[in-house]
């Protein structure tokens, strides 16, 4: 297929949901729980060669996290993708990026090690801040660091 899809999840006001809408490309909702969102990534075509996940953390301001791995039931899934280059992206394109080793304990954890099963390791997943957070440029500035 040669192509990333762009995951966000619903709800109002999530920019995860709206900057994957704004990217203009391949893009899906997930659901916001643990069922629904295994639900939905068991019915994502297969074919894609990456998957780009967005979540959001509200502790962020200006920069984004870039997660290495996933964890479930003591197993843990790492990215296969090139964390470091992503990272050199954001902040070429004016984005304060760091890489983080340690998985987080909550849905977009659950989200992440699922894709990274699925796809096996072709994914990443990528906390970005709350649209409080997030400058009127934030959209373009993603855009721009990942080369779409």
């Amino acid at each position: 297929m040669n192509c990333t899809l762009l995951i966000g999840f619903k709800g109002r006001n999530n920019l995860s949901g709206e900057l994957v809408k704004a990217l203009g490309r391949d893009y899906c909702l997930l659901t916001n729980s643990f069922g629904g969102v295994k639900k939905d990534i068991d019915a994502i075509d297969a074919a894609y060669d990456s998957v780009i996940l967005f979540g959001v953390d509200k502790n962020l301001a200006g920069t984004v996290r870039i997660e290495r791995t996933a964890e479930k039931d003591g197993i843990r899934c790492s990215s296969r993708l090139d964390l470091e280059r992503m990272t050199d992206g954001f902040r070429e394109a004016g984005l304060e990026a760091k890489v983080s080793e340690t998985p987080t304990a909550y849905l977009c954890n659950e989200a992440y090690w699922h894709l990274l099963r699925k796809f096996s390791g072709r994914a990443v997943l990528i906390h970005i801040p709350t649209m409080k957070n997030a400058d009127e440029f934030f959209v373009v500035k993603v855009q721009r660091a990942l080369g779409f």
